[in-house]
């Protein structure tokens, strides 16, 4: 069963870009087209869309906003699309699945919609299965369980590292990746480094962790170069001067 997608920008040269790029993203169809946030929330209040990307900078109420107000018990999956990094924070902040930067690439969008549908069929799964968000069983002693991490509101949260897939560096930021949502969180990959159980997440590159669990297959690249996919379908480079370490570790799944 496909997904169905409302696309919603101000450009119409973006609209079609991305009706073009779903021609060749399998399990998700357009349904129908916004381009101000007024119209967006029309389009979900009629449409239901299971998944929107949306633009944040729009004529009138921003696509920020317009995700802010929509209820967390019926909103879609958000991929929020822009020419502007600095959004970032509060995108993920309102538990946006993915935050593509304009240009677009196709490769991108397919990560971002393979991220978004994943998440959507937890969310919607009769019963959710602990394993498939990535657990891999508890740290050893002297390595931290979870992250606590501020979001929208003031409010908290607790993320424990066994739910995380990867990890990401974000400038002075990491995003932590799970199943169900990512997070923004202010630390160093080297104190991450410090704090983490390599049994449970392993450094593949200078910005990036990932979980071994939820590796699908290493990918040679040419040129002595390798590339992690992910369960959530991302495609993670590994660093040359990690490369070794984690062909060690990841035995039985290069390609």
């Amino acid at each position: 069963m496909s997904l169905s997608v409302l696309l919603v920008d101000d450009e119409d040269l973006a609209i079609e870009r991305l009706t073009t790029f779903f021609q060749d993203i399998e399990g998700a169809e357009i349904v129908g087209v916004a381009h101000d946030a007024d119209g967006a929330a029309e389009a979900i209040e009629r449409l239901k869309p299971d998944v929107v990307l949306l633009d944040i900078q729009m004529p009138g109420r921003s696509g920020m906003a317009l995700a802010a107000d929509l209820p967390i018990e019926t909103r879609p999956e958000i991929i929020f699309i822009t020419a502007f990094e600095h959004y970032a924070p509060d995108a993920f902040e309102v538990e946006a699945a993915d935050y593509l930067l304009k240009p677009v690439r196709l490769d991108r969008l397919r990560q971002a919609m393979t991220r978004a549908i994943r998440r959507y069929r937890l969310r919607n799964s009769a019963q959710f299965d602990p394993a498939e968000a990535g657990q891999t069983g508890r740290a050893d002693p002297g390595y931290v369980r979870e992250l606590w991490v501020p979001v929208a509101g003031g409010a908290t949260v607790r993320v424990a590292i066994e739910d995380i897939d990867w990890i990401e560096a974000a400038k002075d930021y990491v995003m932590l990746h799970t199943a169900l949502r990512s997070y923004l969180h202010r630390i160093s990959m080297s104190r991450l480094e410090q704090m983490i159980d390599p049994a449970q997440l392993i450094r593949v590159h200078r910005s990036t962790f990932v979980n071994p669990a939820l590796v699908s297959e290493v990918r040679r690249l040419g040129k002595g170069l390798i590339a992690l996919a992910l369960r959530d379908g991302a495609v993670v480079p590994v660093g040359p001067s990690y490369s070794k370490e984690v062909l060690a570790r990841l035995q039985g799944k290069v390609s």
